[in-house]
Protein backbone atom coordinates (compact mmCIF):
# COMPACT_ATOMS: atom_id res chain seq x y z
CA UNK A 1 0.00 0.00 0.00
CA UNK A 2 1.29 3.40 -0.83
CA UNK A 3 1.71 5.19 2.40
CA UNK A 4 2.95 8.45 1.17
CA UNK A 5 1.34 11.77 2.96
CA UNK A 6 -1.94 12.03 0.78
CA UNK A 7 -2.93 15.61 -0.58
CA UNK A 8 -5.58 17.00 0.70
CA UNK A 9 -9.00 16.86 -1.66
CA UNK A 10 -9.54 20.26 -3.16
CA UNK A 11 -12.37 22.22 -4.40
CA UNK A 12 -12.19 25.16 -6.61
CA UNK A 13 -15.21 27.69 -8.04
CA UNK A 14 -15.37 29.92 -10.57
CA UNK A 15 -16.38 32.43 -9.91
CA UNK A 16 -17.38 31.68 -6.59
CA UNK A 17 -18.88 35.42 -6.02
CA UNK A 18 -21.28 36.73 -8.87
CA UNK A 19 -24.83 36.95 -10.20
CA UNK A 20 -27.34 34.43 -9.85
CA UNK A 21 -27.46 34.26 -13.62
CA UNK A 22 -23.71 34.17 -13.65
CA UNK A 23 -22.88 30.44 -14.77
CA UNK A 24 -19.84 28.72 -12.64
CA UNK A 25 -17.25 26.77 -13.43
CA UNK A 26 -16.69 24.13 -10.79
CA UNK A 27 -14.06 21.07 -10.51
CA UNK A 28 -12.57 18.50 -7.56
CA UNK A 29 -8.73 17.71 -7.77
CA UNK A 30 -6.40 16.14 -5.56
CA UNK A 31 -9.22 12.72 -5.09
CA UNK A 32 -7.87 9.03 -5.85
CA UNK A 33 -7.44 8.13 -9.41
CA UNK A 34 -10.69 6.26 -9.91
CA UNK A 35 -12.06 6.79 -7.06
CA UNK A 36 -15.89 8.04 -6.31
CA UNK A 37 -16.27 11.73 -4.72
CA UNK A 38 -20.21 12.37 -3.98
CA UNK A 39 -20.41 16.33 -4.15
CA UNK A 40 -23.63 17.83 -1.82
CA UNK A 41 -25.24 21.10 -2.30
CA UNK A 42 -26.98 22.76 0.53
CA UNK A 43 -28.36 26.21 0.71
CA UNK A 44 -30.93 27.91 2.77
CA UNK A 45 -33.74 29.48 1.12
CA UNK A 46 -36.16 31.82 3.02
CA UNK A 47 -35.40 30.12 6.19
CA UNK A 48 -35.59 26.12 4.80
CA UNK A 49 -33.32 24.22 3.62
CA UNK A 50 -32.67 23.25 -0.35
CA UNK A 51 -30.23 19.73 -1.08
CA UNK A 52 -29.13 18.57 -3.64
CA UNK A 53 -26.12 15.67 -4.62
CA UNK A 54 -24.13 13.82 -7.18
CA UNK A 55 -21.14 11.34 -7.64
CA UNK A 56 -18.65 11.24 -9.61
CA UNK A 57 -15.90 8.84 -10.78
CA UNK A 58 -12.30 10.43 -10.87
CA UNK A 59 -10.33 10.57 -13.98
CA UNK A 60 -6.57 8.93 -13.98
CA UNK A 61 -5.46 12.52 -12.71
CA UNK A 62 -7.62 12.21 -9.82
CA UNK A 63 -9.60 15.32 -11.42
CA UNK A 64 -13.54 15.59 -11.81
CA UNK A 65 -14.39 18.65 -13.87
CA UNK A 66 -18.17 18.62 -12.84
CA UNK A 67 -19.66 20.94 -16.10
CA UNK A 68 -18.16 18.16 -18.39
CA UNK A 69 -18.90 14.66 -16.38
CA UNK A 70 -22.67 12.95 -16.12
CA UNK A 71 -22.78 11.94 -12.45
CA UNK A 72 -22.75 8.30 -11.84
CA UNK A 73 -25.08 8.79 -9.26
CA UNK A 74 -27.51 11.26 -7.23
CA UNK A 75 -30.21 13.76 -8.08
CA UNK A 76 -29.79 14.76 -11.46
CA UNK A 77 -28.15 12.87 -14.93
CA UNK A 78 -26.16 14.80 -17.37
CA UNK A 79 -23.39 17.01 -17.63
CA UNK A 80 -23.84 20.74 -16.24
CA UNK A 81 -21.76 22.61 -13.38
CA UNK A 82 -24.87 23.92 -11.89
CA UNK A 83 -27.00 20.64 -11.09
CA UNK A 84 -26.43 20.83 -8.17
CA UNK A 85 -28.29 24.23 -7.93
CA UNK A 86 -31.03 23.80 -9.87
CA UNK A 87 -31.82 19.94 -8.91
CA UNK A 88 -32.13 20.85 -5.18
CA UNK A 89 -35.43 19.78 -3.36
CA UNK A 90 -36.50 21.10 -0.22
CA UNK A 91 -35.07 18.82 2.58
CA UNK A 92 -38.27 18.33 4.51
CA UNK A 93 -39.58 16.37 1.77
CA UNK A 94 -42.09 19.48 1.42
CA UNK A 95 -42.70 21.65 -1.88
CA UNK A 96 -42.10 25.09 -1.10
CA UNK A 97 -41.33 27.97 -2.70
CA UNK A 98 -37.52 28.84 -3.95
CA UNK A 99 -37.44 32.17 -5.05
CA UNK A 100 -36.06 34.45 -2.90
CA UNK A 101 -37.92 36.91 -0.65
CA UNK A 102 -35.48 39.69 -0.72
CA UNK A 103 -32.90 40.51 -2.82
CA UNK A 104 -30.41 41.92 -0.59
CA UNK A 105 -29.95 38.44 1.07
CA UNK A 106 -27.59 36.74 -1.41
CA UNK A 107 -27.94 32.89 -1.76
CA UNK A 108 -25.23 30.87 0.14
CA UNK A 109 -24.79 27.92 -0.94
CA UNK A 110 -22.18 25.36 0.92
CA UNK A 111 -20.40 22.55 -1.57
CA UNK A 112 -19.18 19.40 0.81
CA UNK A 113 -16.65 16.61 -1.56
CA UNK A 114 -17.13 13.50 0.01
CA UNK A 115 -14.68 10.58 -0.73
CA UNK A 116 -15.82 7.54 -0.66
CA UNK A 117 -14.16 5.34 1.24
CA UNK A 118 -11.99 2.28 -0.29
CA UNK A 119 -13.38 3.45 -4.00
CA UNK A 120 -10.45 3.85 -6.36
CA UNK A 121 -9.23 1.23 -9.29
CA UNK A 122 -9.94 -1.84 -8.36
CA UNK A 123 -7.25 -3.73 -10.68
CA UNK A 124 -4.49 -1.85 -9.12
CA UNK A 125 -3.10 -1.16 -5.86
CA UNK A 126 -5.07 0.59 -3.00
CA UNK A 127 -3.89 4.30 -2.39
CA UNK A 128 -4.52 6.03 0.98
CA UNK A 129 -6.88 8.65 0.30
CA UNK A 130 -6.90 12.65 1.26
CA UNK A 131 -9.20 14.42 3.40
CA UNK A 132 -12.28 12.89 3.41
CA UNK A 133 -14.19 16.12 3.20
CA UNK A 134 -13.70 19.31 1.75
CA UNK A 135 -15.92 22.63 1.75
CA UNK A 136 -16.71 25.52 -0.02
CA UNK A 137 -19.07 28.50 -0.04
CA UNK A 138 -20.92 29.90 -3.11
CA UNK A 139 -22.50 33.40 -3.10
CA UNK A 140 -25.18 34.25 -5.56
CA UNK A 141 -25.99 37.89 -5.10
CA UNK A 142 -29.25 39.40 -6.71
CA UNK A 143 -28.92 42.65 -6.43
CA UNK A 144 -25.48 44.15 -7.75
CA UNK A 145 -23.53 46.25 -5.67
CA UNK A 146 -23.76 48.76 -7.83
CA UNK A 147 -27.43 48.55 -8.37
CA UNK A 148 -30.17 51.18 -7.34
CA UNK A 149 -32.84 49.95 -5.92
CA UNK A 150 -36.09 52.33 -5.43
CA UNK A 151 -39.51 51.33 -3.53
CA UNK A 152 -42.31 53.33 -5.84
CA UNK A 153 -45.34 54.48 -4.35
CA UNK A 154 -46.39 56.85 -6.75
CA UNK A 155 -49.26 57.72 -9.12
CA UNK A 156 -50.99 54.93 -7.17
CA UNK A 157 -48.45 52.96 -8.25
CA UNK A 158 -46.62 50.03 -6.00
CA UNK A 159 -43.58 48.88 -7.58
CA UNK A 160 -39.97 48.67 -6.88
CA UNK A 161 -37.35 50.38 -9.44
CA UNK A 162 -33.55 48.57 -10.01
CA UNK A 163 -31.58 51.68 -11.93
CA UNK A 164 -28.01 49.97 -13.02
CA UNK A 165 -24.98 52.02 -12.66
CA UNK A 166 -23.93 54.41 -15.51
CA UNK A 167 -24.93 56.55 -17.83
CA UNK A 168 -28.47 56.37 -19.47
CA UNK A 169 -30.38 56.67 -20.32
CA UNK A 170 -31.20 52.90 -20.11
CA UNK A 171 -33.19 50.28 -21.89
CA UNK A 172 -36.33 49.66 -19.74
CA UNK A 173 -38.59 46.89 -18.94
CA UNK A 174 -41.46 46.90 -16.76
CA UNK A 175 -42.05 43.04 -15.44
CA UNK A 176 -44.69 41.64 -13.91
CA UNK A 177 -46.15 38.37 -11.79
CA UNK A 178 -48.27 35.87 -12.96
CA UNK A 179 -51.24 34.64 -10.77
CA UNK A 180 -49.33 34.82 -7.13
CA UNK A 181 -49.36 38.26 -7.66
CA UNK A 182 -46.66 40.54 -5.71
CA UNK A 183 -44.02 42.04 -6.99
CA UNK A 184 -41.47 40.15 -9.04
CA UNK A 185 -37.93 41.91 -7.48
CA UNK A 186 -35.72 38.80 -8.37
CA UNK A 187 -36.33 39.27 -12.35
CA UNK A 188 -35.92 43.08 -11.94
CA UNK A 189 -32.77 42.84 -10.05
CA UNK A 190 -31.27 40.53 -12.57
CA UNK A 191 -31.99 42.87 -15.68
CA UNK A 192 -30.74 45.40 -14.07
CA UNK A 193 -27.63 43.54 -13.63
CA UNK A 194 -27.40 43.05 -17.27
CA UNK A 195 -27.98 47.22 -17.32
CA UNK A 196 -31.49 47.08 -18.21
CA UNK A 197 -33.33 49.28 -15.95
CA UNK A 198 -35.96 47.28 -14.63
CA UNK A 199 -39.54 48.47 -12.76
CA UNK A 200 -40.97 45.59 -10.89
CA UNK A 201 -44.92 46.26 -10.81
CA UNK A 202 -47.56 44.85 -8.10
CA UNK A 203 -51.02 44.53 -9.59
CA UNK A 204 -52.38 42.48 -6.36
CA UNK A 205 -50.86 40.76 -3.32
CA UNK A 206 -48.58 43.65 -2.86
CA UNK A 207 -48.66 46.06 0.00
CA UNK A 208 -52.00 48.58 -0.12
CA UNK A 209 -53.12 46.63 -2.81
CA UNK A 210 -55.95 43.94 -3.33
CA UNK A 211 -55.97 40.60 -2.59
CA UNK A 212 -56.97 38.92 -5.90
CA UNK A 213 -56.82 39.73 -9.18
CA UNK A 214 -60.40 40.02 -9.77
CA UNK A 215 -61.80 43.07 -11.56
CA UNK A 216 -58.16 44.43 -12.13
CA UNK A 217 -58.47 47.94 -13.83
CA UNK A 218 -56.45 48.73 -16.76
CA UNK A 219 -56.15 52.20 -16.01
CA UNK A 220 -53.62 51.24 -13.45
CA UNK A 221 -51.26 49.86 -16.16
CA UNK A 222 -51.88 52.87 -18.69
CA UNK A 223 -50.14 55.17 -15.33
CA UNK A 224 -47.35 52.41 -15.07
CA UNK A 225 -46.46 52.97 -18.68
CA UNK A 226 -46.59 56.91 -18.97
CA UNK A 227 -45.02 57.01 -15.27
CA UNK A 228 -42.37 55.20 -16.89
CA UNK A 229 -42.07 57.18 -19.78
CA UNK A 230 -42.31 60.48 -18.22
CA UNK A 231 -40.29 59.84 -15.46
CA UNK A 232 -37.63 56.88 -16.08
CA UNK A 233 -36.14 58.23 -19.57
CA UNK A 234 -36.29 54.96 -21.02
CA UNK A 235 -33.82 54.66 -24.05
CA UNK A 236 -35.89 55.26 -27.01
CA UNK A 237 -38.99 56.87 -25.02
CA UNK A 238 -41.02 53.88 -23.94
CA UNK A 239 -40.60 50.74 -22.05
CA UNK A 240 -40.51 46.71 -22.91
CA UNK A 241 -43.44 45.08 -21.06
CA UNK A 242 -42.77 41.74 -19.87
CA UNK A 243 -45.13 39.63 -17.55
CA UNK A 244 -45.24 35.50 -16.75
CA UNK A 245 -48.48 33.72 -17.08
CA UNK A 246 -51.63 35.84 -15.96
CA UNK A 247 -49.29 38.79 -16.02
CA UNK A 248 -47.78 37.11 -19.51
CA UNK A 249 -51.97 37.32 -21.06
CA UNK A 250 -51.65 41.15 -19.21
CA UNK A 251 -48.45 41.94 -21.62
CA UNK A 252 -50.33 41.06 -24.94
CA UNK A 253 -53.39 42.55 -23.49
CA UNK A 254 -51.45 45.53 -22.97
CA UNK A 255 -49.81 45.56 -26.37
CA UNK A 256 -53.07 45.57 -28.38
CA UNK A 257 -54.58 48.29 -25.77
CA UNK A 258 -51.76 50.81 -25.48
CA UNK A 259 -49.64 49.55 -28.72
CA UNK A 260 -48.36 53.59 -29.15
CA UNK A 261 -46.72 53.37 -25.23
CA UNK A 262 -44.97 50.23 -25.69
CA UNK A 263 -41.88 49.47 -27.84
CA UNK A 264 -42.27 45.99 -27.39
CA UNK A 265 -43.18 43.20 -25.27
CA UNK A 266 -41.70 39.85 -23.87
CA UNK A 267 -44.19 37.27 -22.69
CA UNK A 268 -43.43 34.35 -20.86
CA UNK A 269 -45.94 31.23 -20.42
CA UNK A 270 -48.47 33.35 -21.96
CA UNK A 271 -52.01 33.44 -22.68
CA UNK A 272 -53.35 34.40 -25.77
CA UNK A 273 -57.37 35.40 -24.79
CA UNK A 274 -58.49 37.22 -22.02
CA UNK A 275 -59.44 34.38 -19.26
CA UNK A 276 -61.40 35.10 -16.25
CA UNK A 277 -60.07 35.09 -12.64
CA UNK A 278 -59.18 31.70 -12.10
CA UNK A 279 -57.18 30.43 -9.20
CA UNK A 280 -56.46 33.84 -8.18
CA UNK A 281 -59.74 34.94 -7.70
CA UNK A 282 -61.37 36.79 -5.28
CA UNK A 283 -64.30 33.99 -3.43
CA UNK A 284 -66.78 36.48 -4.06
CA UNK A 285 -66.54 36.49 -7.50
CA UNK A 286 -65.52 33.18 -8.26
CA UNK A 287 -63.20 31.16 -10.98
CA UNK A 288 -65.72 32.42 -14.16
CA UNK A 289 -65.42 35.97 -12.64
CA UNK A 290 -63.60 38.99 -14.48
CA UNK A 291 -60.27 39.44 -14.70
CA UNK A 292 -60.07 43.37 -15.94
CA UNK A 293 -61.84 46.56 -16.27
CA UNK A 294 -61.79 49.56 -18.48
CA UNK A 295 -63.41 52.51 -17.54
CA UNK A 296 -65.41 50.43 -14.33
CA UNK A 297 -66.86 47.49 -17.29
CA UNK A 298 -65.24 44.06 -16.76
CA UNK A 299 -63.36 43.01 -20.40
CA UNK A 300 -65.62 40.12 -21.53
CA UNK A 301 -63.40 36.90 -20.94
CA UNK A 302 -63.28 33.20 -22.03
CA UNK A 303 -65.52 31.43 -18.85
CA UNK A 304 -68.01 33.68 -18.63
CA UNK A 305 -71.00 31.14 -19.78
CA UNK A 306 -68.51 29.21 -22.21
CA UNK A 307 -70.86 27.35 -23.57
CA UNK A 308 -68.26 24.58 -24.52
CA UNK A 309 -67.07 24.21 -20.86
CA UNK A 310 -69.22 21.63 -18.35
CA UNK A 311 -66.01 21.78 -15.87
CA UNK A 312 -63.21 23.70 -14.45
CA UNK A 313 -59.91 22.75 -12.26
CA UNK A 314 -59.73 26.18 -10.07
CA UNK A 315 -61.51 24.99 -7.39
CA UNK A 316 -60.33 21.66 -6.61
CA UNK A 317 -62.66 18.75 -5.37
CA UNK A 318 -63.66 16.47 -8.30
CA UNK A 319 -61.04 15.39 -11.35
CA UNK A 320 -61.66 16.19 -14.84
CA UNK A 321 -63.86 14.14 -16.53
CA UNK A 322 -61.22 12.19 -18.34
CA UNK A 323 -57.40 12.08 -17.90
CA UNK A 324 -57.37 13.87 -21.62
CA UNK A 325 -60.07 16.61 -20.76
CA UNK A 326 -58.53 20.38 -21.59
CA UNK A 327 -60.72 23.54 -20.29
CA UNK A 328 -59.13 25.69 -22.30
CA UNK A 329 -59.16 22.85 -25.56
CA UNK A 330 -63.09 22.27 -24.44
CA UNK A 331 -63.43 26.60 -24.50
CA UNK A 332 -62.53 27.24 -28.28
CA UNK A 333 -66.21 25.02 -28.89
CA UNK A 334 -67.88 28.52 -28.11
CA UNK A 335 -66.07 30.09 -31.30
CA UNK A 336 -68.33 33.04 -31.09
CA UNK A 337 -67.19 33.86 -27.34
CA UNK A 338 -63.47 32.73 -28.34
CA UNK A 339 -63.55 35.22 -31.20
CA UNK A 340 -64.68 37.82 -28.85
CA UNK A 341 -62.12 37.23 -26.23
CA UNK A 342 -59.60 36.79 -27.98
CA UNK A 343 -56.49 38.85 -27.68
CA UNK A 344 -55.81 41.12 -30.81
CA UNK A 345 -52.23 40.92 -30.57
CA UNK A 346 -51.97 42.77 -34.60
CA UNK A 347 -52.98 46.08 -33.10
CA UNK A 348 -49.47 46.32 -31.68
CA UNK A 349 -46.70 47.09 -34.51
CA UNK A 350 -43.50 46.91 -32.49
CA UNK A 351 -40.95 43.48 -31.11
CA UNK A 352 -43.09 40.50 -30.24
CA UNK A 353 -41.58 38.01 -28.18
CA UNK A 354 -43.22 34.89 -26.21
CA UNK A 355 -41.47 32.29 -23.88
CA UNK A 356 -43.22 29.16 -24.03
CA UNK A 357 -43.32 25.28 -22.35
CA UNK A 358 -44.55 22.38 -24.40
CA UNK A 359 -45.42 20.80 -21.68
CA UNK A 360 -47.13 23.39 -19.85
CA UNK A 361 -49.57 21.56 -17.82
CA UNK A 362 -51.09 24.80 -16.20
CA UNK A 363 -52.12 26.40 -19.50
CA UNK A 364 -51.13 25.85 -22.78
CA UNK A 365 -48.85 28.05 -23.17
CA UNK A 366 -47.17 27.29 -26.48
CA UNK A 367 -50.74 26.75 -28.16
CA UNK A 368 -50.93 30.55 -26.83
CA UNK A 369 -47.41 31.95 -28.04
CA UNK A 370 -48.51 29.95 -31.28
CA UNK A 371 -51.47 31.54 -32.02
CA UNK A 372 -49.97 35.24 -31.28
CA UNK A 373 -46.85 34.31 -33.90
CA UNK A 374 -49.10 33.40 -37.12
CA UNK A 375 -51.54 35.67 -36.27
CA UNK A 376 -48.74 38.65 -36.65
CA UNK A 377 -47.47 36.89 -39.51
CA UNK A 378 -51.01 36.50 -41.45
CA UNK A 379 -51.67 40.90 -40.22
CA UNK A 380 -48.45 41.55 -42.03
CA UNK A 381 -46.40 42.15 -39.24
CA UNK A 382 -42.79 44.01 -40.14
CA UNK A 383 -40.54 43.58 -36.45
CA UNK A 384 -39.50 40.80 -35.03
CA UNK A 385 -41.23 38.14 -33.84
CA UNK A 386 -39.11 35.60 -31.37
CA UNK A 387 -40.63 32.42 -30.10
CA UNK A 388 -38.33 30.48 -28.09
CA UNK A 389 -40.72 27.39 -27.12
CA UNK A 390 -38.81 24.73 -25.32
CA UNK A 391 -40.08 20.64 -25.54
CA UNK A 392 -39.31 19.40 -22.00
CA UNK A 393 -40.19 23.10 -20.08
CA UNK A 394 -43.35 23.57 -18.22
CA UNK A 395 -44.77 26.82 -16.75
CA UNK A 396 -42.49 27.43 -14.00
CA UNK A 397 -40.09 29.01 -16.57
CA UNK A 398 -38.11 31.30 -14.41
CA UNK A 399 -34.74 33.18 -13.78
CA UNK A 400 -31.22 30.68 -14.11
CA UNK A 401 -30.00 28.52 -11.64
CA UNK A 402 -32.99 28.47 -8.69
CA UNK A 403 -34.36 24.96 -8.00
CA UNK A 404 -36.45 23.74 -10.83
CA UNK A 405 -37.68 20.58 -9.02
CA UNK A 406 -41.07 22.46 -8.26
CA UNK A 407 -43.44 20.48 -10.60
CA UNK A 408 -46.15 19.42 -8.46
CA UNK A 409 -47.11 22.64 -6.54
CA UNK A 410 -50.19 25.04 -4.59
CA UNK A 411 -51.77 27.67 -6.28
CA UNK A 412 -50.32 30.32 -4.00
CA UNK A 413 -53.47 32.12 -3.87
CA UNK A 414 -56.00 29.30 -4.34
CA UNK A 415 -54.27 26.24 -2.72
CA UNK A 416 -55.28 24.25 -5.29
CA UNK A 417 -53.33 21.35 -6.45
CA UNK A 418 -51.96 21.48 -10.24
CA UNK A 419 -48.81 20.59 -11.96
CA UNK A 420 -46.34 22.97 -13.90
CA UNK A 421 -45.34 20.60 -16.33
CA UNK A 422 -42.12 19.70 -17.71
CA UNK A 423 -38.58 18.34 -15.92
CA UNK A 424 -36.29 19.75 -13.54
CA UNK A 425 -33.62 19.64 -16.32
CA UNK A 426 -36.06 21.28 -18.92
CA UNK A 427 -37.08 24.23 -17.12
CA UNK A 428 -33.71 24.97 -15.90
CA UNK A 429 -32.40 24.53 -19.21
CA UNK A 430 -35.64 27.06 -20.26
CA UNK A 431 -34.92 29.89 -17.63
CA UNK A 432 -31.15 30.01 -18.33
CA UNK A 433 -31.40 29.87 -22.29
CA UNK A 434 -34.82 32.42 -22.76
CA UNK A 435 -33.07 34.58 -19.92
CA UNK A 436 -30.28 35.28 -22.05
CA UNK A 437 -31.85 35.92 -25.15
CA UNK A 438 -34.46 38.50 -23.64
CA UNK A 439 -31.63 40.31 -22.31
CA UNK A 440 -30.23 40.67 -25.86
CA UNK A 441 -34.10 41.23 -27.72
CA UNK A 442 -34.69 43.82 -24.90
CA UNK A 443 -31.18 45.55 -25.89
CA UNK A 444 -32.42 44.82 -29.78
CA UNK A 445 -36.18 46.49 -29.03
CA UNK A 446 -34.87 49.69 -27.63
CA UNK A 447 -31.89 50.88 -29.93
Amino acid sequence: MNTSSPIPLQITVTPRVGPLWQRRHIEISAAVPGSVVTLRARTLRNGEEWTAQASFLADSEGCIDVGAQVPVSGDYRCSDSMGLFWSQCLASGATGKSEPTDVHVPIVTELLAHAEVGSGYLDAPATTAGAQEQKIEVVQWLLAPDTERIEVRAHGLVGTLFRPTGQGPFPTVIVMNGSGGGINETRAAQYAARGIQAFALGYFRAPGLPNHISRTPLEYFERALDYVAAELSPRGGKPVVSGQSRGGELTLLLASRFPDKIAAVAAFVPGSFVFGAQGAADPAEGWNGPTWTWQGEPLPHFWHQNAGVTWQPWEGGEAPPSRHADVYIDGLHDRPLAEKTRIPIENFKGPVACVSGMDDRAWPSSMASRVVMTTLQRHGHASERLHLDYESAGHGIAVPFLPSTHIQVLHPVSRVAYSNGGTPLGVARASEHSFEEICAFIERSTK
